[in-house]
């Protein structure tokens, strides 16, 4: 089998995963939200990156504080108090023991459990109160990519059944999805050939692109065994600024919405003078407009796990089975 051809495949799958996942409809969910006081995301790894997304998205559409919560909350310790929250668990396998441990102790201490799972019948699903499909098919390689960009989708067609007015946007970015041809930018080559000759990387974005920057990051690492770190555009330009008068490749994902365009420039300009070089990715460098946020940055996903795969097979390395990773990681 050619190097890193499972995760080539499912890469390819991607955007088909999307327009589907966005495109399914969830009748009934409108009250949901009635009488509850906040969203909690439950995640981890590039889980916790698709739940970095669409807690922007959720928090823009609902006006309801949606933050992260530690699993290790409730696998190791006795668990707060979530009287009127929801607690969104995400997890494509479903079946790692502290986020079943997570889900069941929430629902206990008073949640709404929702899963997003790609595993039907997982140890998760069979938890919550509600469970979402991403519906991707097997993933085989080790790193996931599809089913980040499936999880997407799926809190995205949850938050269209949530709050009607956004529906008609998620439906719209499916067909996008749906349309896209072969997802290729012209800086494509020259960015993996870039990564190449790198030994640390920031990957950068703000809104929805901050928990891409923390997928693509994240990727680096288990696939290529590259130094990344994921930055907001704003947060950079405190003490992690200093770095960038050392030999460093910076990323940034530009998700395109207009309330993120200043800081985003401002931090460009100030890594480029501290002697950083900056690569700039943005929906309309595959052609594409118009996109919701959360779109934006699934988006860039599928645009820049390519070249993820290609710098790992340049360096030898099989991105379907990273050394030290398996599938299902298991933590306390």
């Amino acid at each position: 089998m050619t190097l890193g051809a499972l995760m080539a495949a499912e890469v390819a799958q991607a955007p088909g995963v999307f327009a589907r996942a966005a495109a399914a409809k969830h009748p009934g969910l409108a009250g949901l939200l009635a009488g509850r006081r906040a969203i909690y995301t439950i995640a981890r790894g590039s889980s916790d990156a698709a739940a970095n997304i669409l807690s922007y998205e959720f928090m823009r559409e609902t006006g309801l504080p949606v933050t992260s919560l530690p699993p290790s909350v409730f696998s190791l310790g006795a668990g707060v108090d979530m009287t009127g929250a929801v607690a969104l668990v995400i997890s494509q396998s479903g079946a790692s023991d502290d986020l079943v441990r997570a889900a069941r102790g929430a629902r206990a201490r008073g949640a709404m459990v929702v899963a997003i799972t790609n595993a039907p019948g997982s140890p998760v699903a069979g938890v919550a109160d509600l469970t979402l499909p991403i519906d991707a098919g097997p993933e085989r390689a080790v790193p996931a990519t599809k089913s980040v960009v499936g999880s997407i989708a799926a809190g995205m067609a949850l938050l269209g059944a949530l709050a009607p007015a956004y529906a008609p946007r998620v439906h719209a970015d499916s067909a996008r999805f749906a349309a896209l041809p072969a997802v290729r930018f012209g800086q494509q080559r020259e960015l993996a050939a870039a990564l190449l000759r790198s030994n640390h990387v920031y990957v950068i974005g703000r809104d929805t692109g901050f928990g891409a920057a923390h997928e693509i990051a994240l990727k680096l690492k288990e696939t290529c065994a590259l130094h990344a770190e994921a930055y907001s555009s704003s947060e950079v330009l405190h003490g992690p600024l200093q770095l960038a008068t050392q030999q460093l490749t910076i990323l940034m994902l530009d998700t395109g919405a207009a309330h993120i365009q200043d800081s985003l420039d401002t931090a460009q300009m100030r890594l480029n003078a501290a002697g950083g070089r900056v690569w700039r990715v943005r929906p309309a460098d595959l052609g594409v407009t118009d996109l919701t946020p959360a779109g934006a940055a699934a988006l860039l996903l599928t645009a820049l796990y390519p070249v993820v795969w290609e710098v790992a097979v340049a360096l030898h390395l099989d991105p379907d089975a990273p050394a030290t990773l398996s599938k299902v990681t298991q933590t306390r």
